[in-house]
């Protein structure tokens, strides 16, 4: 019994620190951090001392997308002699091609035979002639000053990468699996926030991320997670990921419960891939600060604290029915009335009576669910990173 007890308990704090505990202590870590550093002014440049960019856009059959693309990077604030635009459609089978040949001043890279997303990149970085690297997704649309602000976080010399932030946008109140999802961003954007006041964000996404092209080195075609082992590997290399919600691409939320599970198999799956290639981060004598960030943040909720989370419950009923305490009995009743919470969550989303209360326990099951789903979408799909197309709604 004693086994029982101390398992649960362990897997009780792993629970929390994941997803509650590792945030409240980073913010209390920051607001000490703020107290001893004087966080110093950050001096604007001209538009003359602006660098030259370019933006890369890695695309699959796109053609209903692209010229509501070009019109948002045209009416983007940034001298238009100095940036330059590269499309890499990677097997597209529609009029991708076509469409983009209206745009005479920007660059395209195409491969007939689909590779997927890390091998168009790994294609299309070395043609470039700039610095700096934006990359953005054909879907994704971003703020005029977005660029600017990128441009500006890479004068500090430490910083290899800089993380935009993503924005989930639901098209009507109905659209459930998209407000599930900007919840989670508004969490993740959070802690992205705090980590880079820390130390440095732990990865990007690649709706919006930019690179030093002397950093960039080949990524494995079968990766599943491009943007994230793009960005940790600057990490790896002794930089930092900065991170601004300044400068921010926004999206539609996937389609529904169902497109957005496919998501989520893929980022599961990808997640645990990327445990094992960017292991050295987890060494605390080379990392001290990074090996802290990266286990907190990524690897538990990756691999250990979603079989932590559900093995709670049974393990509890076990303490109960054994009359091991009072503490454990009242667990045990919150667990069931989150369980219940999540359900009622699942009935009204199958439903169509949306209730923004119970979706909150229901998504967050739902995210844990699909980390094993993830487990067998990895060894399903070994030695490619082709992954299915999500809907948006």
């Amino acid at each position: 019994m004693n086994t029982i007890k101390t398992t649960f308990w362990i897997f009780l704090f792993l629970t929390f620190y994941t997803y509650i505990g590792y945030g409240i202590i980073l913010y209390v870590i920051i607001r000490i951090k703020r107290i001893i550093i004087q966080k110093q002014k950050q001096i604007l440049q001209s538009e003359t001392d602006l660098p030259e960019v370019t933006m890369l856009i890695c695309a699959y059959n796109e053609q209903n997308i692209v010229k509501m693309k070009m019109e948002n990077i045209g009416a983007l604030d940034y001298p238009k002699d100095k940036l330059h635009i590269m499309w890499a459609t990677d097997g597209s089978t529609d009029s991708t091609n076509e469409y983009l040949k209206a745009y005479p001043s920007i660059q395209i890279t195409f491969h007939p035979e689909r590779r997927g997303k890390t091998a168009a990149m790994n294609r299309a970085i070395p043609k470039i002639q700039t610095g700096i690297i934006i990359m953005t997704d054909a879907n994704t649309m971003i703020n005029p000053g977005a660029i600017k602000e990128i441009v500006r976080l890479f004068n500090d010399p430490s910083v290899g990468c800089v993380a935009g932030e993503k924005r989930v946008m639901a098209r009507n109140n109905e659209h459930t699996a998209a407000k599930g999802e900007g919840l989670y961003w508004k969490y993740e954007s959070t802690l992205k926030r705090w980590d880079y006041e820390l130390y440095s964000a732990m990865g990007a996404a690649g709706e919006l991320c930019a690179i030093r092209k002397e950093l960039f080195d080949p990524i494995p075609e079968d990766t599943l997670l491009d943007d994230f082992i793009l960005s940790m590997g600057m990490t790896v290399k002794g930089y930092r990921i900065a991170y601004t919600p300044y400068a921010y691409a926004f999206e539609y939320g996937s389609a529904n419960i169902e497109e957005e599970s496919k998501r989520k198999r893929r980022i599961a799956a990808g997640g645990l891939q990327s445990i094992w290639r960017l292991k050295n981060l987890m060494n605390p004598i080379k990392y001290p600060i990074v090996a802290f960030q990266f286990i907190s943040h990524r690897v538990l909720r990756w691999s250990i604290t979603p079989i932590a989370l559900f093995s709670l419950i049974p393990l509890n009923t076990i303490l109960v029915f054994s009359k091991a305490g009072t503490i454990y009995t009242i667990i045990w009743v919150l667990q069931i009335m989150f369980y219940a919470a999540a359900f009622g969550g699942y009935l009204s989303d199958t439903q169509g009576r949306r209730n923004r209360i119970l979706y909150v326990p229901y998504y967050f099951m739902f995210m844990n669910i699909n980390v094993f789903h993830g487990i067998r979408y990895l060894f399903t799909h070994k030695n490619t990173g082709v992954w299915e197309k999500v809907r948006r709604g």
